[in-house]
Parts: C-alpha cells; sequence; structure tokens
C-alpha cells in the first residue's frame, strides 16, 4: 500500500507527543503514589494507560502501513511538577487535541483516521475528566 510520506511523519510525531505523555502521568502517579494519595494516584495511572494505549494504536498503524517505527526507548524523560498537575495536565491534554483536530484533516486514508479519531475523542475525556479508562480493548 502506498501511504503519503505526510501521513507517516503525521503518525511518527502523534507517536512521540505520546510517548511524553506517558512518561508525564506515570512520573505523575509515582509521586502521587510515595505521598500515599491513592484516588490521584489511581487517576493518573488510568491517564498513563489510555496514553500508552495511544502510543500503541499509533505504532501499530505505521506498521501496518508498512513503515518501521522510530526506536522510542531512549526518549528524554523531563520532570513532572506535582504540585498543580492539574492545570498543567489539562493544558497539556487541549494541546493535545488541537493536535489531533488539526491532523485529522490531513489523513485521507479511512482506517488511520478512525484510529486519530479514536484518540482525539479520548484526549477530549482525559481533559474533561483528567482520568482515564476511555480507550477500548
Amino acid at each position: 500500500m502506498e501511504v503519503e510520506r505526510d501521513v507517516l511523519s503525521l503518525l511518527a510525531e502523534s507517536r512521540r507527543r505520546e510517548k511524553a505523555q506517558t512518561q508525564y502521568y506515570r512520573a505523575l502517579a509515582s509521586v502521587a503514589e510515595s505521598e500515599g494519595d491513592g484516588s490521584v494516584s489511581e487517576r493518573l495511572n488510568a491517564l498513563h494507560a489510555d496514553e500508552q494505549h495511544h502510543l500503541s494504536r499509533l505504532t501499530a498503524r505505521m506498521i501496518e502501513l508498512g513503515e518501521t517505527p522510530e526506536d522510542l526507548s531512549s526518549f528524554p524523560r523531563k520532570e513532572a511538577a506535582y504540585d498543580g498537575w492539574e492545570d498543567v495536565a489539562r493544558e497539556r491534554e487541549s494541546n493535545e487535541i488541537e493536535w489531533y483536530e488539526a491532523i485529522t484533516a490531513a489523513i485521507d486514508d479511512p482506517a488511520t483516521r478512525a484510529v486519530i479519531e479514536e484518540i482525539l475523542e479520548s484526549e477530549r475525556h482525559h481533559r474533561r475528566e483528567l482520568g482515564g479508562k476511555w480507550m477500548s480493548a
């Protein structure tokens, strides 16, 4: 299947963005766990799981399109401040929504577009609820 390089580039950038989100929520969940804040830890772990699922879906789609995805195992980690995390997380989710809304128009392939639209819907839930478990298995 011939796929435009632009679409593969958008998928690759989406994977990097999702990797950053997985690291962000995992770091926050770790702090919440060490603080003994079980309910926040649970919310953050659910967000982490959804973002990890997004990363997996994007990876699978790239493989289906015949592309070898970039190895993100040494992706640089950034610190995540626990104080005020909800405002920062909501802003990060807004950025993700803007990204996915923008790239949706650039993707003609129905299967790829469906993956992006499902992720976009999940990101909208994340911003609204700051909780996860919005991705189907």
